[in-house]
């Protein structure tokens, strides 16, 4: 089921591992033809034309686009009892790690007597927190979403989840019980497209604009955010999950068989890639795969993922080729399953998160580990971060100088700007002190 690419012997420096291991395709600009006409209709039309497009999409017309708190209250108290305390877990453990994530918010420098600058770390002021409930209601993409947000201050948090005819045009109860669960009531029945843009350009009599939008979403969202990017601050563009698990002849086949089915679970575009420098290994799990996925519910879909071009085996001379193509992967998901993992770990530059060991699987960071699961795509781990804390923060220098601070200063400030030809720069400090006007 899984094909093989066979990188041994093409070590050194000389190959370009980003374009030998499997990668799915991912053309957002040409999704950005079908989303750009759905954005243009909810600025133009609001409301009329969220309920045209849930009508379209998602084959029902919402009573209320904005979920009544009342549907969020009942959603909660319906909660089966034992996912209530597997929500409040997983919001505990998120809550306590995103606390250390905000770290030391503040802080000032002083440059000279009189002379200082200090950084603010600013919340921003209202976010729209997308949730997809397409092939899968991520309830816990609320919590991933949400709970960083309160944690750095953020006042106004609104949701949008797309309404499910299921469940009479209100989005899945799990989402709207862990919202409940949040303390959220500003949630929307909207999703999509057309959910962004009603968060860009906001909607009159019922959305106000935010000033940042995150959480993931298909093909179509992640137009709609590259379109819409700069109305709005965007998290990142996040494409189909990914998982990918160096591993040596220690690791266990079966784990790492359950692990990459279980990302090949979210999405026919899912990837999943072994790396090992083990043929025993990579027959072994080819083996288990077989074996597991038939028993899968959803193995249509599982077995569509693991077939395609995005998913595979890739084997490798050792350890050191492997840790090279793995960073060279950079993956959204990846574990490590190697004797001394930890040091192995620690090589790693580029991956959204790491799992170490075999009893650190990825499912365990999708729900409950405490680590955020809002992680970079399509290799974009090799220069930016998931969703954390500081995602909901903006850096704001202070200056604060005296007379005497700027006066010491002051002459290189006029040679700078006679340098750059911007005389009237070294003009604002020199008037300050008697000089020309």
């Amino acid at each position: 089921m899984l094909r093989t690419v066979d990188l041994r012997g093409r070590g050194g420096e000389g190959p370009d591992y980003r374009s030998l291991v499997p990668r799915a395709a991912f053309d957002v600009e040409a999704a950005l033809d079908v989303v750009r006409p759905i954005c243009d209709a909810v600025a133009e039309r609001g409301a009329e034309a969220l309920l045209e497009f849930a009508e379209k999409f998602d084959h029902v017309r919402p009573a209320h686009l904005r979920v009544p708190a009342a549907e969020l209250a009942r959603a909660a108290d319906e909660l089966d009892p034992d996912l209530r305390a597997s929500f409040e877990v997983a919001i505990d453990r998120r809550r306590r790690v995103a606390a250390v994530e905000l770290g030391s918010a503040d802080e000032t420098v002083d440059l000279a007597p009189g002379a200082r600058v200090s950084q603010r770390m600013v919340p921003v002021g209202r976010v729209g927190l997308y949730v997809p409930g397409g092939l899968a209601p991520l309830s816990s993409s609320v919590i991933m979403n949400v709970v960083p947000a309160q944690v750095a201050g953020v006042e106004q948090i609104a949701l949008a989840s797309p309404p499910q005819l299921e469940f009479g045009g209100l989005p899945h109860p799990a989402i709207l019980a862990v919202a409940h669960l949040l303390g959220v009531t500003e949630v929307y029945a909207v999703g999509g497209a057309q959910a962004i843009a009603m968060f860009a350009h906001g909607v009159d009599g019922l959305c106000a604009p935010v000033d940042l939008v995150t959480g993931p979403g298909n093909i179509y969202v992640t137009a709609a955010k590259r379109l819409l990017r700069g109305m709005v601050g965007i998290d990142s563009e996040a494409g189909p999950t990914e998982i990918a698990i160096l591993a040596d002849n220690t690791a266990d086949p079966r784990f790492v068989a359950a692990d990459l089915i279980s990302q090949a679970e979210h999405d026919p575009m899912a990837a999943a890639v072994l790396v090992t420098d083990s043929l025993a290994l990579a027959a072994a799990t080819s083996q288990a795969v077989e074996e597991q996925v038939p028993q899968a519910k959803h193995a249509d879909r599982i077995r569509t993922a693991l077939t395609g071009e995005q998913s595979g085996i890739v084997l490798v001379d050792d350890l050191d080729q492997g840790v090279a193509v793995v960073d060279a992967y950079a993956a959204e998901h990846l574990e490590i399953h190697t004797a001394d993992a930890e040091r192995v770990a620690g090589r790693i530059r580029n991956a959204g998160a790491i799992f170490v060991g075999p009893y650190a699987p990825v499912s365990l960071g999708d729900y409950c580990a405490g680590s955020t699961h809002v992680l970079p795509t399509a290799g974009c781990a090799c220069h930016s971060s998931g969703l954390n804390v500081k995602s909901f923060l903006k850096a704001m220098h202070v200056i604060t100088y005296t007379a005497d601070a700027l006066a010491e200063v002051a002459h290189a400030v006029e040679t700078f700007a006679d340098a750059e030809d911007l005389p009237s720069h070294g003009n604002a400090v020199t008037v300050r002190f008697g000089g020309r006007s």
